[in-house]
């Protein structure tokens, strides 16, 4: 299949001169006005974003409430293309009304869109939405549940009339990264995202010294990127069409004016969880550090054998296959390391290349990263939760990245409580950069108004890679009103007890929950009030589920020590003990702390 898409490379090409021929932009630009003319040096007009940018960058809220926005692309006439997604990763919450796919458009020039049209699939049809979107000879080309699709645009249209093409079906959706970004470069080729089931492709996965499968048949079909052709319909997904190895979760994509292909990866989760006879609890907040990679034909970087580790600056083998902590290199010294590092698990979701010229020169030809944030770091505090800088030259990094945008989450960056988590990029046709948010559903809009390009921008440099965690984050203690969950964690001496334990285990609990003692902790994913995220249920307040218990002290010991492989509502499995060591008065202590956070809403009632 490879060999077929590219002999068609160079008809391709002929196609692609005609199409732009014939369609100079996917829709009437209808007086599209760019806000950032004429305003240079002007202080910021709308901006509520509550955003922290370099002086001379402003930003509005271009839209609200759309969905879980992740990826998106602009059309040549300004309209920006959205895909939004629901499902587990997101609780199964009730999805947005309407399609999946959401059309933005500013016809006043005012920076915000007073146009907002939706299409595609709904949830009545059986559409879940996607990460991936793209457009290719006037047409949207988006991931839709296991297919990429095609939707042709009509003339003086915004949104498509018919129904979409199916050009892939098949692709992977289960395990922990069911989500399929893509791009599509000018010859037509699709490179798709098709990351991994697991985390390091454990026998058991995220479990306590669980071993590598040797080999790791996952690689056959996951954990890469595959190649296919825009052009032609009806493909299938099949082993045949990947085209490079050895990548945990390729998110962002980007290709610079030479044709080169730059991606992201996730590294992997959990080394001081899952081995700490080999890793400091402190290791399992700055190990491995996130990747951008140089994308290469058969190329193979290194997952799920060896990670970077940036304090060795070197690929090191995993302990799954015999790493002893990061000192042996072994295999990894044949793999493809990366351009460019960046803090651990901060989890890059998004990557556009900047193209334009409204910025000043220093971001041209760059790349900006969308962090969507951390949930591993803990007991230390969370990171990420931003948009950097990385600036390229040729085929390499330049420099260390700057940090471009920052304030998404609000007052505190975790995934429970974060208020904004960035997940999509893209430039427009004016130069403005973009950014979506997965949990409200708000895209930003950000431009520069600062004056003449004389000037340097006002850097703020990323955290050295090497940088120690800090000190474990306590706590926080409750209000003594106890007026919603989120308000904090409670003080355990005014938490109910169980019966058949004591205050004292109690206390204990919410030290082995918060990661303080045990070496894994709950918070990543059931939050820091155990009120849930996208990857676990509440345990508390009013959303609390049992899922598997009947929610009993005994319960809730029981599924600690079990642990669940198959979840029923979420994506992730959660391993036995939540993949650390502990011992049964820990686990009594750890079940006695959720079963007293599940019953406080009725201690203050009376």
């Amino acid at each position: 299949m490879r060999d077929n898409v590219i002999s068609k490379t160079l008809l391709s090409a002929l196609v692609a001169i005609a199409a732009m021929c014939a369609a100079i932009s996917l829709a009437p630009a209808q007086n599209q006005s760019n806000p950032a003319a004429g305003a240079k040096g002007q202080p910021c007009p709308n901006d509520a974003s509550g955003l922290k940018l370099p002086a001379g960058f402003c930003a509005t809220i271009f839209a609200d409430d759309i969905g879980h926005a992740r990826h998106m692309v602009v059309a040549p006439s300004g309209v920006l293309y959205v895909n939004t997604w629901s499902g587990r990763y997101y609780g199964n919450d009730p999805p947005h009304a309407g399609g999946f796919l959401v059309a933005l458009q500013d016809k006043s020039g005012v920076g915000k869109a007073d146009v907002i049209q939706r299409f595609g699939e709904t949830v009545q049809s059986g559409g879940a939405g996607g990460t991936g979107i793209g457009i290719y000879k006037g047409s949207i080309y988006a991931e839709s549940n296991d297919r990429i699709v095609r939707y042709s645009l009509s003339p003086g249209s915004i949104v498509p009339s018919g129904s979409a093409d199916t050009i892939v079906s098949g692709l992977p959706l289960g395990g922990d990264h069911p989500m399929h970004p893509f791009i599509i470069n000018a010859e037509g080729l699709i490179y798709v995202d098709v990351a991994t089931a697991t985390n390091s492709c454990q026998l058991k996965n995220r479990t306590l010294k669980s071993p590598g499968a040797d080999p790791c048949t996952e690689l056959e079909t996951r954990g890469g990127v595959w190649l296919y052709d825009a052009n032609t319909m009806n493909q299938s997904f099949s082993a045949a069409q990947r085209f490079a190895t050895g990548i945990r979760n390729v998110e962002g994509f980007a290709i610079d004016a030479s044709g080169r292909m730059f991606v992201t990866q996730q590294g992997r989760d959990q080394l001081h969880a899952n081995w700490p006879d080999l890793y400091e609890p402190d290791q399992e907040a700055t190990l491995p550090a996130e990747e951008l990679l140089l994308l290469k034909a058969k190329g193979d970087y290194g997952w799920p054998e060896c990670y970077y580790d940036a304090f060795v600056q070197k690929l090191v083998l995993a302990p799954e296959y015999g790493g002893d902590g990061g000192k042996t290199i072994g295999v990894c010294a044949n793999k493809i390391a990366p351009i460019a590092a960046f803090p651990a698990h901060w989890a890059p979701n998004a990557m556009v290349r900047y193209d334009q010229k409204q910025f000043p020169a220093h971001y041209r030809d760059g790349v900006f990263i969308a962090f969507h944030g951390s949930w591993d770091r803990a007991p230390y505090a969370q990171s990420g939760y931003n948009v950097v800088f990385q600036a390229l030259a040729g085929d390499r990094a330049s420099g260390q990245c700057e940090i471009f945008a920052d304030g998404f989450a609000g007052a505190v960056k975790s995934p429970a409580r974060a208020e904004h988590r960035p997940s999509g990029l893209a430039v427009g046709p004016d130069g403005s950069l973009y950014v979506s948010d997965d949990i409200r559903g708000r895209i930003y809009r950000i431009v520069y108004h600062g004056g003449s390009e004389g000037g340097s921008p006002n850097i703020t440099t990323c955290p050295s890679l090497t940088a120690p965690a800090g000190n474990p984050v306590e706590m926080a203690a409750q209000p003594p009103e106890g007026t919603h969950p989120d308000a904090g964690v409670a003080a355990t001496s005014s938490l109910p007890v169980p019966e058949g334990a004591t205050r004292q285990m109690v206390a204990l609990g919410a030290r082995i929950y918060s990661g303080q003692v045990g070496g894994a902790a709950c918070t990543g994913c059931h939050g820091d009030s155990a009120q849930g995220t996208p990857l676990g249920p509440a345990l508390a307040g009013k959303d609390k589920r049992w899922l598997w218990s009947d929610g009993s002290y005994a319960g809730i010991a029981k599924t600690i020590t079990e642990g669940v492989s198959q979840p029923k509502q979420y994506r992730s499995p959660m391993p036995p003990m939540g993949g650390a060591q502990l011992t049964p008065d820990q686990v009594s202590a750890l079940a006695a702390y959720v079963w007293s956070l599940s019953h406080r809403a009725s201690a203050h009632r009376n």
